[in-house]
């Protein structure tokens, strides 16, 4: 499995409503503004989404973004949409197996933006990304049972739900359990 690519080595990922790319220190304030319109929704699942999310935490996430490109831990996208290049979500690849080439699917689409098939297209890109270039056999999107958009939204990609895992997420202090589901090459076409 190709684990280490560069930033320059991807430049983008696109389809004719989105473009995916490596984030940058300069979408630290777009990454702030998502964020604080989008506490009542993505908040509501990801703990990292608050009201005090400012341009700190962005400028660390991203560091933290670039860190992983670098050293082949993660591969962390900026959702944008193609026409106006608003800033949409994040996506990316984390967790990564190299011993079973696997690796986990998480993404989010900020408040404004939402119910509109952007998640799903960016799942598809980015499936197709790990698949192609990272040599991945398998990808988990691994959420929250309540959290109905994500899962539809993994189910809509291809995904096929595995099972509710006991204890699986660790929210602050506490274990939860999970939906997973999985993407192999073949649910893409």
């Amino acid at each position: 499995m190709v684990m280490a690519q560069t930033l320059a080595e991807v430049a983008e990922l696109a389809d004719d409503r989105l473009r995916l790319r490596p984030w940058r220190q300069d979408d630290a304030p777009a990454l702030v503004a998502a964020a604080c319109e989008s506490t009542a929704s993505v908040g509501r699942w990801l703990p990292w989404c608050h009201a005090g999310y400012g341009p700190d935490d962005a400028r660390e996430w991203i560091a933290a973004c670039e860190s992983g490109w670098r050293g082949g831990k993660c591969f962390a996208f900026a959702i944008f949409d193609a026409r106006s290049g608003a800033l949409l979500g994040g996506i990316g690849l984390n967790q990564l197996n190299a011993e079973h080439r696997s690796a986990n699917l998480g993404y989010w689409i900020r408040q404004g933006c939402q119910g509109h098939g952007f998640a799903t297209a960016a799942v598809r890109l980015v499936a197709r990304f790990g698949f192609r270039r990272l040599g991945l056999l398998r990808m988990e999107i691994v959420v929250l049972p309540q959290n109905l958009p994500s899962r539809r939204t993994a189910e809509k990609s291809g995904a096929r739900f595995e099972g509710i895992a006991r204890h699986r997420l660790l929210s602050g202090e506490r274990a939860r359990h999970a939906a997973v589901y999985a993407l192999v090459e073949a649910d893409l076409r």
